[in-house]
C-alpha cells in the first residue's frame, strides 16, 4: 500500500500531517504549518477550519469555495518569525491551481497561544 502524501507538500500521509490540525486533535505548532494546513483546507473544501483560523478581527461571517478549483500544489517562499519564540509572523508562498497560481505574503498572530491568519498581500 502507498502512502500519499499530504496536500500541503509535506511527506507524511494526510491524517498523520494536516488532518489532526483539522480535525482538532492538534495545533499547528508554527505560522508555516498553518499556512500549509490552511492550503490543504483550501484543497478539501473545509471551511469550517478555515474559520477557525482566521483571526478574530479579519474573519468574514463565511466562506464561499469554489468546487471548481483544482489546487494542484503549494510552495513556501519565504518565512519571517513564526516560530514558537514569536507572536507574528509572515509567510510567502505560491499555491498553485489548474489554469493559474496565487502568490501571497500571509500574515499570522498568536491568539491565545493559537497561530490564526489575519490578512495577507498579494503579489505580483
Amino acid at each position: 500500500m502507498t502512502i500519499r502524501p499530504c496536500p500541503c507538500g509535506l511527506p507524511e500521509a494526510y491524517e498523520d500531517c494536516c488532518g489532526r490540525f483539522h480535525s482538532g486533535t492538534a495545533a499547528a505548532p508554527t505560522a508555516e504549518r498553518l499556512m500549509r494546513s490552511r492550503y490543504c483546507a483550501f484543497v478539501r473544501r473545509d471551511g469550517a477550519y478555515l474559520l477557525r483560523t482566521w483571526h478574530p478581527r479579519t474573519r468574514p461571517e463565511r466562506i464561499d469555495l469554489d468546487p471548481g478549483t483544482r489546487w494542484t500544489g503549494l510552495e513556501i517562499l519565504d518565512t519571517d518569525g513564526g516560530s514558537a519564540f514569536h507572536t507574528d509572523g509572515t509567510v510567502t508562498f505560491r499555491a498553485s491551481y489548474r489554469g493559474g497560481s496565487l502568490h501571497e505574503r500571509s500574515r499570522f498572530e498568536r491568539v491565545d497561544g493559537a497561530w490564526v491568519y489575519v490578512d495577507g498581500d498579494f503579489l505580483s
